[in-house]
């Protein structure tokens, strides 16, 4: 039986039937539905609109239903094929199982307080998932900056070398931003994890349900103030959306980075094969295609946020059909960054620094002319003029076609008398790292400190 036919004398188009269905991907919201129906139930029966045995009935034929939906392919019946959504199977499974008293568990209830409730509490169970996998991530980066803690690289400001870092620096920087991405979805479950149950079709129910009580029960920490708002926004998806752009945003610049570093030309990375594939026709290759998943999913992702954008933005209030296109928005968006995470995961566990190459690289194409600058500030000099004195030396020497050390004191002090033979300790790849020795800097003593905070972090949440 329908939820809705009453009203109706002809028949509905079976081609329209079918574009209105959505139990093929809603289905996914079963568990929390029933969770929330078993509550509603409860609600009425101290409400005083259900007796004793209709509430055990219904409590008990919920209990049913959440076994058989837990069973491999109960949920892919045939018969099941042709049922409008979530909400109508379950209704139509309880009656089938306690008769007609399980029409009763409707009352005062609309699928559109229905529908927020169960999202809801979909979505924060899958927040407590995703943090977990975001928390896996950051201690696969922290254990490959410990395994190369000392390793220089050459860092890169557009692309072109600019100054050496620590790879263990280079990775906490990764750290950071998942660290706040795990911050952002926090924030986010908090805002989740209000109760909308009761609030009705979109002005609220007649009935005397204590919606704090129900609250309670389902782990709500407060109830929606306003019933309209709470069966005809959606910004908590857009929200978490939103915040899941910013993470595979994180993870696709992460992946970027390894494919570029592990190019031959740049040689800096090592690709495991457990994180590569091959070509079907070029017998050499090995591809970083987990790498460029990761960068290519990111943009799937967007497109989920904008979407959910686009969608409500001109919905007048209160509920509207339009938000039937929710939920495959959101189920995707959950899929798609936490296979993500796990595959980054996985490629930071099988991925090999050529330790020796990086460190020549970093020392190589001036790297240290900011190191000379600095040299000569300490000097007396002006930053300013220092820096002009300093990039005529870095002509001079790409004209001898040598890096910097390899001048000669002489032909240094043509540039500026203020260089001594101290320069060429100064300007060393160990003084280029060590002299960064402020709290956020590539010093071996701060990054030492940053791995130790980062991994007392991750122990505390």
């Amino acid at each position: 039986m329908s939820l809705w036919g009453g009203r109706f004398t002809g028949e509905i188009d079976q081609f329209f039937a079918a574009y209105n269905a959505s139990f093929r991907f809603d289905r996914r919201l079963i568990f929390a539905d029933l969770k929330a129906c078993a509550v509603q139930a409860r609600a009425l029966g101290r409400a005083g609109v259900l007796n004793e045995s209709e509430v055990e009935a219904i409590v008990t034929g919920l209990a049913k239903i959440t076994t058989l939906a837990g069973e491999p392919g109960y949920l892919d019946r045939p018969e099941f094929a042709a049922t409008e959504d979530v909400h109508s199977f379950i209704e139509g499974r309880l009656v089938e199982l306690i008769g007609p008293a399980g029409y009763k568990l409707h009352t005062g209830r609309s699928r559109n307080d229905q529908v927020a409730v169960a999202t809801r509490l979909y979505l924060r169970e899958e927040i407590d998932q995703l943090l977990v996998r975001l928390r896996e991530t950051r201690q696969a980066l922290i254990d490959l900056a410990d395994r190369y803690r000392n390793a220089p690289i050459p860092g890169y400001t557009h692309l072109q070398k600019a100054q050496p870092v620590l790879f263990a620096h280079y990775l906490l920087a990764y750290f950071q931003m998942l660290s706040r991405d795990a911050a952002r979805f926090a924030e986010i479950r908090h805002r989740v994890n209000t109760l909308p149950l009761g609030s009705g079709a979109l002005a609220g129910t007649n009935f005397p349900v204590d919606r704090q009580w129900m609250a309670e029960q389902l782990g709500f920490e407060a109830v929606t103030r306003n019933s309209l708002d709470a069966v005809s926004d959606r910004d908590y998806l857009i929200e978490f959306t939103g915040a899941a752009s910013l993470t595979m945003m994180h993870l696709s610049r992460l992946a970027e980075d390894f494919i570029i570093y592990a190019t031959q030309e740049f040689g800096l990375l090592k690709l495991g094969d457990r994180i590569s594939t091959g070509s079907s026709l070029m017998p050499q290759k090995k591809n970083p295609d987990s790498l460029e998943l990761i960068r290519g999913k990111a943009a799937r992702v967007f497109g989920h946020h904008s979407a959910l954008l686009t969608l409500a933005k001109g919905l007048p209030l209160a509920y509207n059909k339009d938000f039937q296109e929710d939920k495959e928005a959101l189920f995707d968006t959950l899929d798609t960054l936490n296979s993500s995470l796990i595959v980054t995961t996985t490629v930071l566990g099988n991925v090999e620094l050529d330790a020796p190459r990086a460190a020549a690289a970093a020392i190589r194409d001036y790297t240290n002319a900011t190191d000379l600058a600095d040299y000569l500030v300490r000097r007396g000099l002006e930053f300013r003029k220092a820096h002009e004195i300093v990039g005529r030396i870095v002509v001079h020497a790409i004209g001898r076609g040598v890096e910097l050390a390899q001048l000669t004191i002489d032909e240094l002090r043509e540039f500026s008398t203020l260089i001594e033979d101290d320069l060429f300790k100064a300007i060393s790849l160990e003084q280029s790292l060590a002299g960064k020795a402020m709290v956020g800097g590539t010093s071996p003593v701060q990054v030492d400190a940053e791995l130790e905070r980062a991994r007392d972090s991750l122990i505390d949440q």
